[in-house]
């Protein structure tokens, strides 16, 4: 057989051809594929985690008006609703199923917890959810426009939940947020299961501002309350308290589960911020909780997010649970000139744990509470500071 002899000039060239060919090969396929991004049919799902008036319905809208994001407000509502004699133990399966259902947008699950002859409206807080207020489950509006909670409550209510059904599959996310669960164990199954791809955003607020807006809103809590307390028999006016000490007992152990030695797989797909952090700096806290979750930041939601942050309207009760334009900022500080530091000390006694833990720093004094540029947040990662006396506070002018 004829044998062809080849220079060294001659294969390096070759080489460096074949090299020029993967190249330019590599650079095409990432333009099909759109830099390497995700399979588009494959979803993002994100559990923004969080508890009652700790600023998650805000933070809910920041997701909800994404043209991207199929958002739902506390879909364990209608569980807890249903078998509200029970305890947040014995749920706690029951709204993991849900989520799991929902999340990979089968609303046949709701069906168990809703009328026999249910609309889109039987959902809970339907209306806040832009993507049940746009095409397909409402032509009310575009997907690049921020809905009218009025108007989509007064146009958009349809029979059946095959409309939302329908408009959960057409995006990219699906967020739900969620104030009823209280640790991680119970979602194992979900983080493991390989359909779908679990991010969990944990919002946490200083429980002394907690407990000033529940005690604005304070009716509508006695249901959940007695669910928290897993029905036990406890005086009126103990009740706040303990339902606060749950609240922040599991923060702790969320957070800890999460950071401190988490399974395999939670790594990578756990976030947590503090609402005080989103009121002081929106944009920048903002845009890092897009960027966890894969979503662009635009600039038509950096107006909206800078509308609704930087306002000077009063808040009424009437207002408890809307989204209105207010000053963050001021409102996250509010109860240190409305909170009786009777109470403000009480509170600190029985969230003590979370409050270290979490980056908020305790006041001694009625004369510390209102001082006002003594600044009693963490400035670093919560589970990355060190206590210093109140002497050597940084930052506290």
């Amino acid at each position: 057989m004829p044998r062809c002899k080849v220079s060294l000039s001659t294969m390096i060239f070759l080489v460096i051809l074949q090299g020029a060919a993967v190249v330019l090969f590599c650079g095409w396929y990432v333009q099909l594929s759109h830099c390497g991004a995700q399979d588009p049919d494959k979803k993002v799902h994100v559990l923004l985690l969080s508890s009652w008036r700790s600023g998650s319905s805000f933070l809910g809208q920041v997701f909800s008006q994404h043209p991207s994001v199929f958002y739902l407000m506390e879909p364990s509502w209608h569980v807890w609703s249903r078998l509200q004699q029970s305890g947040a133990r014995t749920l706690r399966m029951a709204v993991r199923d849900l989520f799991h259902s929902v999340f990979q947008c089968d609303f046949s699950v709701m069906e168990a917890y809703l009328p026999e002859q249910c609309n889109v409206s039987s959902l809970f807080m339907w209306s806040h959810s832009r993507a049940l207020c746009s095409p397909p489950a409402c032509p009310l509006t575009k997907r690049n426009e921020f809905s009218n909670q009025t108007q989509c409550f007064q146009t958009c209510d349809t029979r059946g939940l095959q409309g939302a059904q329908d408009a959960c599959g057409t995006y990219s996310h699906v967020v739900l947020k969620e104030v009823r669960f209280f640790e991680l164990e119970s979602l194992y199954p979900l983080l493991q299961d390989p359909n779908l791809d679990l991010r969990i955003i944990h919002l946490v607020r200083d429980p002394r501002a907690v407990v000033r807006s529940r005690e604005a809103s304070s009716a509508a809590f006695v249901r959940d309350n007695a669910i928290v307390l897993e029905q036990r028999n406890i005086p009126a006016a103990e009740v706040q308290y303990q339902v606060l000490q749950e609240i922040c007992r599991s923060h702790v152990r969320i957070n800890e589960r999460a950071i401190l030695k988490p399974p395999p797989f939670l790594k990578g797909r756990y976030k947590m911020v503090r609402y005080e952090d989103v009121a002081r700096n929106p944009l920048e806290e903002i845009s890092a909780l897009y960027d966890f979750i894969g979503l662009d930041m635009t600039e038509q939601l950096e107006e909206w997010i800078y509308r609704v942050t930087h306002g000077n309207r009063k808040v009424s009760k009437e207002d408890a649970f809307k989204i209105t334009s207010r000053n963050a900022a001021d409102i996250s500080q509010a109860w240190r000139t409305v909170l009786p530091y009777s109470k403000v000390k009480r509170v600190q006694e029985v969230c003590k744990g979370a409050m270290s833990l979490l980056g908020y720093r305790t006041v001694d004094s009625e004369k510390e509470q209102k001082q006002l540029d003594l600044n009693l947040l963490v400035p670093e990662e919560p589970y990355q500071f060190s206590w210093l006396p109140k002497t050597q506070r940084p930052g506290d002018s």
